[in-house]
């Protein structure tokens, strides 16, 4: 492993519960909004891959909800995930930016409500 890969791979794991949660949310939105850009430049299979691993990081913020933590929290989040995932699922299908850029902005709000709680 490189320095660089191992200063990497050591800055995640010494990341709060928190601040991987935002690092998650960037990673999503940085990935949307290089999806946009393939849509508009008509790369379908690049749009298609973007897409795709921003549904993945969303489906694992899905996946590490703590239901015995809050409850009700992570019951509005779980349905706010699934509504992305379906909302990203269809913007897939129809190469619709506006659909993308309407999941890149609440990915955003959800992650400046995530910086001011862990920092």
């Amino acid at each position: 492993m490189s320095g660089i890969a191992a200063y990497r791979e050591h800055g995640v794991v010494t990341q709060s519960r928190g601040q991987l949660v935002v690092m998650l949310y960037e990673g999503a939105i940085r990935f949307l909004e290089e999806a946009v850009a393939a849509m508009e430049r008509k790369d379908l299979a690049e749009k298609g891959r973007l897409i795709g691993k921003a549904m993945d990081i969303v489906a694992e913020l899905d996946r590490s909800l703590d239901f015995g933590a809050a409850e009700d929290l992570c019951g509005n989040l779980r349905s706010l995930y699934e509504f992305i995932h379906r909302h990203l699922f269809q913007a897939n299908l129809k190469c619709d930016t506006q659909a993308v850029r309407d999941v890149i902005k609440l990915l955003e709000d959800l992650n400046q409500a995530w910086r001011a709680i862990s920092m």
